[in-house]
């Protein structure tokens, strides 16, 4: 017999952390269960297990506990995330036919453990599923381990732990003894670490044998005088015995009684719906269950007529209130009022033209962009479009990640077929635009900015190649050098872009603070390292180091190899891939290039014009505290922008009670981080951190803000709590964000969401303004025959590129429909400036 144990407590935990964000509509978190399921599955059709044990610590303490009570001491509170699953995810297991085991002062570990030992001693075979490296100890013919990583889960034999760690799996006990384990609290001999531990062990092969000959060992001076310490030898075996997994624990002893069960179909699939996982729930349903819903409409067999003559094509069209078509597996279809679908295989361009482009008639597609796009590289013109599906699936819910036609139609129309749905989905999801009240925004906004972003797309922007092959030269350079010279600080070589060794020279062989060991080994994320910075020299040029080396290879070897045959990058925008409203951009992510160091604004030096054009960058000035302003109605702050003065130093004359002249420019510092973090909903905390205070200052701070800007606070109240009775917040031109989390029972998830209803409608309207300054902005260029075009959005920030002679008629353009895109009771600002290149535009 097999037998598969799983460590329920380390899989569940793997799996929170690996599936973040995943909530029900109602805010359950459930990300830690889904990606449990998928594991699970996994690891049964792999394994093949005759019987199933899911073991799972309890709460109580245990005799490690009792034996050392700061066993564990440093680890974090379970988050409340992650507690809200842990039963869901046993009454998953459950119905998968699992037994689950739990035994009062034991840790799941002994529990694995004595199941192993079960397994050993009836001859059957024992597979231990875990991401806790604790369970190597019980390798042996019988038992083997499969090890949860990022990747792919690696199974440890006898033979894999020999060749990995020279020594046997009992002998990890040994290990354990002295070199401890950071994550539970284990102490072991101080100053002793892995390399050491396993020398001494697969050498001497006990701690026993290694303090019987303390003066004899073959090691060095150092690692004798710490096993000489007074205490090095007391806590060597009490390490051990907290390290031992007890193989002991009174469970049932015959394995039979954990054979796996029957899958109970029709519960899971009742916690699955319960859950929302919605592919999980079509899996289970069966087959004769899949009529449609309720509220779904049958969606019967449509005609399917092949590559007609245009003109019969036109006489089955022209009745039609709207005509529909999607491009569909190199093919171009359009219904004909939801009974037949025309579908050309050939002509494509021919049909579209005679069809679509010369067509009066409202039109309805699957994705705005790529129409446009279709219709700019065919230089054939569309208009009327009214409807784009991938739109409306974001405006309706922009929590969901995917809008492509078969995401959307597994949505709202899980029992219809594609391509013969796509009318009647484009009809579903139009009600749902105009019930709530988003079909305004999709028409003059959302569908305008398709065609522009398109054209913005096809257009690209130069790249100069040369100047940005030498600038990586320059950046090889500085990171042999920086390389070199944190080798010479450490005194040895190692691995820099392996977090495990970094971790090992900083908190071990440097001894640094704040290092936090888990399972991975030492955390050196940049948090980390910002915290350390001021303990060794050597930190700082790792952070250098790391800058550098990320300039090089994401944008100076990405942006080579995103160059086209033009000599121009087209970035991909992306319309629907932000939860505000804002446009993202992809290949290359320009939203994500560096601008506030030196080196990395560097890169927009190599974003140049076409001989005979210049660059024209607009940017808008603090459009997000101008809107906060509106939208908050605070008189002071109305005041202030009306009045031209610096909102930073006017913020900080009024909280730190200074006259507006006296203002230095370190506390200016402080009221623009203030300012911006009462925008983006930061906590006492977060601000604290930023302006390097303590957090009881920083919320003085922000009492202070509140008291000055009373119109801030009391908007930022009300919002919340319109947000907490309506589940969702909403933006000044009707965008709608669904907040499921401001109605959780995590203090943690609901806390995110009063952030959101704060920040959303401020962000949001940023977000849209933006947009209709580049949709009058596009046509206006086009009405005023200017040679001047649209290349590049990021943020709150354009650039446009137009030639010589048109630069100051453009110039015109952007400023006047970029602070004219919407009147607010202050000014928008926009700051212009132009130039050879982005760099040089930028000023």
């Amino acid at each position: 017999m097999k037998l598969l144990a799983i460590d329920g407590n380390s899989i569940l935990n793997r799996s929170f952390y690996g599936v973040h964000g995943l909530t029900t509509a109602t805010g359950i978190p459930t990300g830690a269960v889904f990606g449990f399921y998928h594991i699970f599955d996994k690891m049964v059709r792999e394994v093949s297990p005759d019987a199933i044990v899911a073991a799972f610590d309890v709460k109580e303490p245990t005799f490690r506990h009792k034996e050392y009570p700061n066993y564990k001491a440093t680890r974090h509170k379970t988050p409340d995330d992650l507690a809200i699953q842990l039963p869901y995810a046993k009454e998953m297991l459950t119905y998968l036919g699992c037994t689950i085991l739990e035994a009062p002062g034991y840790e799941a570990d002994d529990i694995l453990g004595t199941l192993a030992r079960l397994a050993t001693e009836s001859g059957n075979e024992c597979v231990i599923a875990t991401g806790d490296r604790d369970s190597l100890q019980l390798v042996n013919d019988r038992v083997t381990v499969r090890l949860a990583t990022n990747k792919e889960a690696v199974l440890y034999d006898v033979t894999k732990i020999k060749e990995n760690y020279g020594i046997s799996p009992k002998e990890l006990i040994e290990v354990k003894a002295l070199m401890g384990d950071a994550s539970d609290n284990i102490p072991g001999v101080k100053g002793i670490g892995e390399k050491s531990a396993l020398s001494l062990i697969s050498q001497y092969h006990t701690i026993d044998a290694v303090f019987s000959q303390l003066d004899n060992l073959k090691t060095t001076t150092r690692i004798r005088n710490l096993l000489h310490a007074e205490d090095a030898k007391e806590l060597a075996f009490l390490s051990r015995k907290l390290g031992a997994i007890n193989c002991d624990v009174p469970i049932e002893n015959d394995l039979t009684q954990y054979q796996k069960k029957p899958t109970d179909h029709d519960r899971l699939l009742q916690l699955f719906q319960k859950l929302e996982f919605r592919k999980l729930v079509e899996k289970l349903t069966p087959k004769e269950q899949t009529t449609p819903a309720a509220n779904e409409p049958e969606v019967p067999p449509p005609i399917k007529i092949e590559n007609p003559p245009i003109e019969k094509a036109k006489q089955l069209l022209a009745p039609c209130k709207t005509i529909d078509f999607i491009f569909w597996e190199d093919s171009f279809i359009l219904a004909a009022d939801h009974r037949q679908l025309i579908r050309y295989t050939s002509g494509i361009p021919e049909a579209f033209g005679e069809l679509i482009s010369k067509s009066d008639q409202p039109k309805r597609t699957a994705n705005a962009k790529e129409a446009f796009r279709y219709c700019l590289d065919q230089n054939l013109p569309l208009e009327n479009l009214r409807f784009s599906a991938d739109l409306a699936g974001y405006l309706i819910n922009c929590l969901e990640r995917d809008h492509s036609l078969p995401a959307l139609k597994q949505r709202y129309l899980p029992n219809a077929a594609l391509p013969n749905c796509f009318p009647q989905l484009f009809d579903q999801l139009e009600v749902q635009l105009e019930q709530l009240s988003l079909t305004k925004l999709n028409r003059e906004i959302e569908l305008p900015l398709a065609l522009v972003l398109s054209d913005m797309e096809r257009l690209g922007v130069q790249i100069d190649a040369d100047g940005l092959t030498a600038f990586g030269d320059e950046l090889q350079t500085a990171i042999t050098a920086i390389t070199s010279e944190i080798y010479q600080m450490i005194g040895e070589t190692f691995n820099l872009n392996s977090p495990k060794e970094l971790g090992h020279i900083l908190f071990e062989t440097l001894s640094l603070p704040h290092g936090k060991k888990t399972k991975l080994g030492y955390s050196t994320n940049a948090e980390i390292l910002e915290k350390i910075i001021d303990y060794h020299p050597v930190v700082p040029k790792i952070l250098e180091y790391r800058m550098l080396t990320k300039l090089y290879s994401t944008y100076v070897v990405g942006l080579l190899k995103l160059r086209t045959s033009d000599g121009r990058i087209h970035t991909l925008f992306k319309q629907t891939e932000t939860r505000t409203g804002r446009i993202s951009s992809a290949d290359p992510n320009l939203q994500n290039i560096p601008i506030r160091n030196q080196l990395g604004s560097h890169l927009r030096r190599f974003f140049t014009a076409r001989d005979g054009y210049r660059l024209i960058d607009a940017d808008y000035s603090q459009i997000e505290l101008r809107l906060l302003a509106h939208i908050a109605d605070d008189q002071r702050l109305i005041a202030a922008f009306q009045n031209g003065e610096d909102i930073h130093t006017a913020t900080a004359s009024e909280v730190f009670g200074l006259p507006i002249d006296r203002v230095p420019s370190e506390l200016r510092r402080r009221a623009k981080t203030i300012n911006f973090g009462i925008v983006y909903g930061m906590s006492a905390y977060s601000l604290g951190q930023d302006l390097g205070v303590s957090v009881g200052e920083a919320r003085n701070y922000i009492e202070r803000y509140n008291r000055t800007y009373s119109g801030v606070r009391d908007y930022m109240e009300q919002t919340v709590k319109e947000s907490r009775e309506t589940g969702q917040v909403r933006t000044l031109f009707g965008r709608l964000r669904p907040l499921p989390e401001i109605r959780s029972t995590s203090a943690r998830l609901c806390a995110f969401g009063e952030r959101v209803a704060r920040n959303t409608p401020i962000q949001g309207a940023a977000a849209d303004i933006i947009k209709i300054a580049m949709i009058r902005i596009y046509h206006r260029l086009k009405e005023e025959q200017l040679d001047a075009h649209l290349l590049l959005q990021v943020h709150d920030e354009l650039l446009v590129e137009a030639a010589v002679s048109d630069i100051p008629a453009a110039r015109k353009v952007v400023q006047e429909e970029m602070e004219h895109a919407v009147q607010i009771k202050v000014p928008l600002v926009v700051d212009l400036s132009e130039g050879g290149s982005w760099y040089d535009a930028k000023g």
